[in-house]
């Protein structure tokens, strides 16, 4: 799926995809966060994506011209988690509405796991 946007001179097609890597971008640079994750099946067990994979860890859904981001992370051990989730929330937020111009309705972070950093 994508969304458009309509202007005198023409129009602009964004790809779902386009966005999911915007996103995971975003998230895999702020605080805290140790990597991308896909959402954990039975085992609760999810393995780090890496930097071309990113974007499997971003799932994103178009409402009424509405963006609806849900991010499945790894976040480091020790961090205050509280302070993670709003750091990244914002800075994917952020990143989304400035590089796309859409607007963005909700992040939602899901943390499917914590790794100790050596």
């Amino acid at each position: 799926m994508e969304t458009t946007i309509n202007n005198e001179i023409g129009s602009v097609h964004i790809s779902e995809e386009v966005i999911a890597m915007i996103a995971g971008a975003a998230a895999n640079e702020a605080y805290g966060i140790v990597g991308m994750t896909t959402k954990s099946g039975k085992n609760g067990l999810g393995s780090i994506l890496r930097k071309e994979n990113m974007s499997k860890g971003v799932d994103v859904r178009f409402e009424n011209e509405e963006i609806f981001i849900d991010l499945y992370v790894i976040i480091q051990f020790g961090t205050k988690i509280s302070v993670v989730a709003k750091n990244t929330i914002d800075k994917v937020k952020y990143n989304v509405e400035t590089q796309t111009g859409l607007k963005v309705a909700k992040v939602n972070l899901n943390i499917e796991g914590i790794k100790v950093q050596s």
